[in-house]
């Protein structure tokens, strides 16, 4: 890989900044197929906040077996339809962006490809509150907990208040009673399940642990689904419900209740998905740094590095050297905002001006950082597109 991606970069008429953002065609392509295998006939609902490039959520849209998008901001949902990126696009979080909504709201045809996310009746007063007539009706879905409840304690991502069946089904009547709105869909993301990893080589016994808590929240959330669905069922008719994520897809696509899986991360395969039993991680996405110092002759310094995930802070949250193998973070610098120093073995042999090859370690957010994707075929550069920043949008 290392010598593809050099090749690559090397044959392109001008030298790109650094860091030279880069995914594989053939392994995304081949990551695409895998999630349509694992979900088992179930329409696979593309994640925009893992891709964040609008070539490449069209690239997924293309594969047989995806259907639609999974936004993250109103904003964003509104520039994907305008853009004819996707005329199905949920809004995976509720907004109380009055712009946003306002906009939705007085488009039509938006307004019919673009579905809010909802947990509380005050999201529909914010949409209330910017519009000037009912005439548009506005697509709405619940978003309910799909945590694990355990001896007293929830496990799970803090999303949605609604978990008991009688709290769903006073909201969903809220809604279908309230006029300028109309349910049409469920979500329910079993983060404990999809977004955590279960099969680390050196955490054995928590691995373990893990599988055993994703299990029961699986057996839990089944229940549960099943319950809220039959009580919708009475209230009224769904057009979709929502359910799991990239490392859960084939306990989620076996629940009766879900009509669709939503997935991003497992496209691109970013440094956190790298441990779980359920898929075996095929990367394609990667990002380059020139060397730019040698401290010493065992050490290698690149320009830049500190393209640091999300989420709770830790060592899982930084940036994987990868390319050549065997380099690594130092404890006491890490990776740097302008300068990264790498040791182990390939250090001694990288001169200035080489290039090494990283991993993210949380899909998506690795192309808020570049305006510029290479993708690439083989040894060749075929096609370099914006990403969201490199189309001046920062969602």
């Amino acid at each position: 890989m290392w010598s593809r991606f050099n090749a690559a970069v090397a044959a392109l008429p001008e030298p790109p900044s650094t860091p030279i953002a880069v995914v594989d065609l053939d392994v995304f392509d081949a990551n695409a197929a895998d999630l349509v295998r694992r979900a088992g006939g179930k329409p696979v609902r593309v994640a925009s906040k893992s891709l964040r490039v609008p070539a490449l959520i069209s690239r997924a849209l293309a594969t047989d077996g995806f259907a639609g998008v999974l936004g993250y901001t109103v904003a964003e949902a509104l520039w994907l339809h305008e853009n004819g990126v996707s005329d199905d696009i949920v809004v995976a979080y509720p907004s109380v962006d009055a712009g946003a909504l306002r906009r939705l709201a007085a488009s039509p045809a938006a307004a019919a490809a673009i579905t809010l996310m909802i947990d509380d009746v005050a999201h529909l007063d914010a949409v209330d509150a910017v519009r000037d007539s009912l005439d548009v009706e506005i697509r709405i879905a619940l978003d309910l907990d799909a945590g694990l409840r355990l001896g007293g304690q929830h496990i799970g991502p803090k999303r949605s208040p609604l978990f008991d069946t009688a709290d769903v089904i006073a909201l969903a009547r809220r809604v279908v009673e309230r006029d300028g709105f109309r349910l049409v869909g469920v979500m329910t993301y079993e983060g404990q399940v999809a977004g955590v990893p279960d099969d680390v080589p050196d955490q054995r016994t928590r691995s373990l642990l893990v599988r055993r808590l994703k299990q029961a929240s699986m057996a839990q959330l089944e229940v549960r689904r099943r319950e809220i669905s039959d009580a919708l069922a009475r209230v009224t008719e769904l057009e979709f419900w929502n359910g799991g994520g990239s490392g859960s897809v084939e306990a989620t696509a076996a629940d009766p209740a879900v009509t669709e899986i939503a997935a991003g991360s497992g496209l691109l395969v970013p440094g956190i998905f790298d441990h779980y039993a359920s898929f075996e991680p095929r990367p394609s996405a990667f990002f380059g740094l020139r060397v730019s110092r040698k401290p010493t002759p065992a050490t290698a310094t690149v320009h830049g590095g500190g393209l640091v995930a999300s989420g709770a802070t830790g060592a899982d949250r930084s940036p994987i050297p990868w390319a050549p193998p065997g380099l690594h973070l130092t404890n006491l610098e890490g990776a740097g905002e302008v300068q990264t120093p790498l040791t182990g073995h390939p250090a001694a042999l990288l001169a200035i001006g080489d290039l090494v090859w990283f991993r993210h370690a949380k899909s998506g957010e690795l192309f808020e950082h570049v305006r510029d994707v290479h993708l690439v075929r083989g040894e060749s550069v075929t096609e370099v597109v914006p990403s969201y920043r490199g189309c001046d949008r920062a969602f």
